[in-house]
Formats: structure tokens, C-alpha cells, sequence
């Protein structure tokens, strides 16, 4: 299977999820079916904020109001537990809660930087149905751009305590748990141990947010 490239993680997960519907109306958000409004309130959200210049320059605050806004509508818990696949069986508890909280801030970190970056954009709801008792559905989804090819991103979403939550993102095919998962198995083979690679991460996101890196 392909992994992604950060191009195409950029032009997908975060057009997707971190920017608003440029081209919805009411009569469009009121036809959406319940796992679709949750992409369409999270993005609406945070359209309006991109519209405040100066709350873009400040990169932490960015990053502070992604986290609020996106936090109750993802399930960070089953996404650390399928990105760290078999570690998570082996992790400590206290392994298993900074991997959790450690890659959050990774993932909203990432995505605030071409949140604040990339503006250029429309996305398009495909039709969907949603069975009485489903409560796991695929939100499916095409993001257009001025002269480029559509790209399909894809929501794996999951009904948790009667709210629909994002547990994984398909773009244009390729699993972003998948691939997360690829990558961190590889590099606590490198490091051969989990817990340092949870300190490596946690020291990177630290250097992202004060500015040191990107």
C-alpha cells in the first residue's frame, strides 16, 4: 500500500476537516444527514475564525482554538489505540495516555499550520445513507481546487454515546490510521522502545508550538 505524501495530507485531511464549506448554504446544511453535519459544523467553526488575520499570525492560539473546536467530534482514544496497533496491548497506561495526548497535539499542529495556509478550496458531500441502527458509516467526500484533480477524502466515523466521532480519514484511498501506523511502528523499532519515542514526539511538539520548528 502507498503511504501518504504531506502533500496529499494537506490537500485532503486538512481542507477537509479544518477549513469551512466555502460553497454551503442553509437549504445544503439542512439536507445533510447527522455524521455529515459534523464535518460541516466543525468546518463552519472554523471558517469564521480564518477570517481574523491576526488570530492566524499567533500560530499557538491557532493551534488552542483547532484542539477546542475539533476535540468532541474526533475519537482520539480509538484512533491512538489503532495508529499504535499492537504497542497499545503492550503499553503502559501511562504510555497509552501521553501516546494519546502527544499525537493529538501532532495531528493539530500539522493540520493548524496549512489550516492557516491553504484557503483556495471547496468540498462536496456524495450521498450517503445512514441505517436506523448503524453506528459506524463512511462520510464520503470530493475536495476541489482551482486547476487541480479532485481528491477524494473519505470520514470512518463511529457512533459513540449517541454523537458521531471521526476514528479515521481516507484520502484518495489511503488510511491515515494505516499510515500513522506504518510510521510509528517503524520508528519504535529504531528507538526500541516505545517510551522514547512518545519523549522524541513530545519534545518535537514542544520545539512546533514555541516556535522553534515547524
Amino acid at each position: 500500500m502507498r503511504n501518504l505524501t504531506d502533500r496529499q495530507v494537506i490537500t485532503g485531511v486538512l481542507f477537509a476537516i479544518f477549513l469551512g464549506l466555502l460553497f454551503s448554504t442553509k437549504a445544503i446544511a439542512e439536507d445533510l444527514l447527522p455524521p455529515q453535519q459534523v464535518i460541516q459544523n466543525v468546518s463552519s467553526q472554523l471558517q469564521q475564525k480564518m477570517k481574523d488575520k491576526s488570530f492566524t499570525r499567533d500560530f499557538a492560539q491557532v493551534v488552542r482554538f483547532v484542539n477546542g473546536v475539533i476535540d468532541p467530534h474526533i475519537a482520539f482514544n480509538q484512533v491512538a489505540q489503532l495508529v499504535l496497533g499492537r504497542h497499545w496491548k503492550t503499553a503502559t497506561p501511562q504510555e497509552q495516555e501521553r501516546f494519546k495526548d502527544e499525537f493529538q497535539t501532532l495531528l493539530v499542529r500539522t493540520y493548524s499550520r496549512a489550516f492557516v495556509e491553504y484557503t483556495d478550496w471547496s468540498m462536496r458531500f456524495r450521498p450517503i445513507q445512514v441505517p436506523n441502527a448503524a453506528t459506524r458509516i463512511m462520510v464520503r467526500t470530493d475536495i476541489l481546487q482551482p486547476g487541480r484533480q479532485a481528491v477524494e477524502v473519505n470520514y470512518r466515523m463511529l457512533l459513540n454515546s449517541g454523537e458521531w466521532k471521526v476514528y479515521d480519514i481516507m484520502i484518495d484511498g489511503v488510511s491515515l490510521v494505516t499510515n500513522y501506523r506504518t510510521t510509528f511502528n517503524d520508528y519504535i523499532q529504531r528507538k526500541g522502545s516505545l517510551s522514547i519515542v512518545i519523549d522524541d514526539l513530545a519534545k518535537r511538539n514542544t520545539e512546533a508550538l514555541s516556535g522553534k520548528s515547524s
